[in-house]
């Protein structure tokens, strides 16, 4: 059984969010085992989460889920941001 406590320091939590998610098989997997390690359980699914992201993709129903509790403005935001990284133009005269 791994012993980890409370730490804020990168060096403290980069290394457990990796192992959370090397631990894992999907990315609620690697999420629930990010949390489950406690101590600052946010940053570490935080980070957990990215890294789970990149490999896994997030699932549709945790997305949506996720969309659901933003506010109106906040939603509008996130719908350009996808509009903008899926343009095809996006040097720097995109702004």
């Amino acid at each position: 059984m791994r012993l980890y406590r409370f730490n804020v320091t990168c060096q403290g939590t980069v290394p457990q969010a990796i192992i959370a998610f090397l631990e894992s098989t999907d990315f609620e997997d690697a999420i629930r085992n990010a949390i489950s390690l406690g101590g600052d359980s946010d940053t570490l699914a935080a980070i957990t989460g990215s890294i789970a992201e990149a490999a896994y993709g997030v699932p549709d129903w945790i997305e949506e889920k996720a969309f659901s509790y933003l506010d109106e403005p906040l939603q509008n935001v996130l719908v350009r941001w996808k509009q903008f990284i899926a343009s095809p133009k996006r040097g720097n005269d995109a702004f």
